[in-house]
């Protein structure tokens, strides 16, 4: 999925983003298996160079800058399809991952159950 500029610009302005520095939630999902891969922020750069590059983009809330999932590692996660909730808020991703999605170098971030973190949950 590539969109142009403008046709970005244009979607991204009518999506709400009222999260943490002023992002919306974006769920990256396995576009073939449908497992949910991870989640991230993203703001509105962010959402414009995700649709006019097909690759998924992401804005860091703790390095206060826009990355580019797989930048590092090379594990790019190629846009298929763009799904937006009722509150205009939070986006499904539609991946085609290009290796692991997790740094850990798992497929998911959501290897574990939550009883595996064990006496730190009451």
């Amino acid at each position: 999925m590539r969109l142009t500029r403008n046709a970005a610009e244009a979607l991204a302005s009518k999506l709400r983003y009222r999260h943490e520095m002023d992002t919306v939630i974006a769920v990256l999902q396995h576009h073939e298996s449908r497992e949910v891969l991870m989640v991230g922020n993203m703001n509105r750069e962010a959402v414009i160079l995700t649709l006019t590059t097909g690759l998924v983009h992401f804005w860091s809330i703790s390095r206060g800058k826009i990355w580019l999932k797989g930048e590092t590692s090379g594990h790019y996660q190629e846009v298929r399809k763009v799904k937006v909730d009722c509150d205009e808020d939070a986006l499904v991703i539609e991946v085609i991952p290009k290796g692991p999605t997790c740094h850990t170098g798992n497929q998911s971030c959501f290897y574990r159950n939550l009883e595996e973190l064990g006496s730190s949950v009451s």
